[in-house]
């Protein structure tokens, strides 16, 4: 009874989850699907790169100051462009980082020696912008991430600053077509996707489309999602908890990506971590009833019999006909 994520305007789609469709083998998954794509007006601004104007303008820094960072080997260009040196995205992640700690009062080589760290950790990190976390206390930069802190937090925080945000300034300031054109590619290859992926014979072509959008837009969490199902019907629940992870590291109040989990969490018997999925699905759609379905489900199973009642009712108010509701019912009856 898990969710596959949809546009707004469709209907909730009830995907019945099986063993159908058989197991797909490492090689087949990371295969690459060759068909031309059509190409956006401007690169992905994380991999593009930029030029002193260009990034003068994006983060407020002179050009003096960007060529005293260069000359102190604090940050340098690494990228070039038309046989100039040229800023590429990581570099703007330090530069930025340098310029905040810099306007704290924090001494040059302090910040030296922080870039160099951020330096060591971002090639470790898959997906930047959703995963690293820079931040200072003043002091020094910590860095985290999914692996957790690379160096430790002291004092009060001051500084927060979201890698993801800087894409969103760079698309904003510097590639505003290119952040359209990527997005409507995206877009539109999850709807294609999206009428492909229950049927069988249809699957394998929805996960290259899928795949394929986030090529465009590895942000885009509906897409992450429903690849999460895809796996799930194809029995491998290791890579689809890490899609709906994914999403929800994209989107936290998704609340297709937190039935799915509590779904998983709930049949794997740990009824704890699913009451939460389930109640934070809720939370998102106060009316998702087969959220409240499972999460009477998931609070019996944890002994939590007058909570699991009232989920029951709540059931019932918003799917009072059916099935479900008799099964429902039969609960509140006991």
């Amino acid at each position: 009874m898990a969710q596959k994520n949809r546009p707004k305007d469709s209907k909730v789609i009830r995907v019945a989850f099986g063993p159908g469709g058989g197991r797909i083998s490492d090689a087949e998954l990371e295969a690459e699907d060759l068909t031309p794509l059509p190409e956006p007006s401007h690169r992905e601004p994380v991999s593009d790169v930029y030029t002193q104007t260009e990034v003068a303008r994006l983060l407020g820094l002179t050009r003096n100051k960007l060529r005293a960072l260069d000359r102190a080997g604090i940050v340098a260009p690494t990228g070039r462009r038309k046989g100039r040196r040229a800023y590429t995205f990581s570099d703007l992640i330090a530069l930025r980082a340098a310029r905040d700690l810099l306007e704290g009062r924090v001494r040059i080589r302090d910040v030296a020696r922080s870039i160099r760290r951020i330096r060591e950790i971002l090639p470790k990190v898959v997906r930047p912008l959703s995963e690293l976390r820079i931040a200072s206390d003043g002091r020094q930069v910590v860095v985290r991430s999914d692996q957790g802190a690379f160096e430790p937090l002291t004092g009060q925080m001051v500084l927060d600053f979201e890698v993801r945000q800087l894409h969103e300034e760079v698309v904003r300031v510097l590639r505003p077509t290119a952040g359209r054109d990527r997005a409507r590619i995206a877009y539109e290859l999850y709807l294609e996707a999206s009428q492909l992926d229950e049927d069988p014979d249809t699957m394998d072509q929805a996960e290259q489309l899928y795949r394929r959008a986030l090529k465009y837009d590895p942000w885009l969490a509906i897409v992450y999602t429903n690849l999460g199902n895809i796996r799930f019907r194809r029995g491998d629940e290791v890579q689809a908890e890490q899609m709906y992870r994914a999403a929800l590291d994209i989107e936290r109040t998704q609340p297709e990506a937190q039935y799915n989990l509590g779904y998983m969490m709930m049949h794997r018997g740990q009824s704890d971590e699913a009451i939460a999925f389930f109640r934070g699905a809720i939370e998102s759609d106060p009316r998702f009833a087969d959220a409240y379905f499972n999460l009477a489900m998931a609070l019996e199973q944890a002994g939590r019999r007058e909570p699991a009642r009232v989920a029951w009712q709540r059931y019932l108010d918003i799917e009072p006909t059916g099935t479900w509701a008799e099964i429902a019912r039969q609960h509140l009856r006991r």
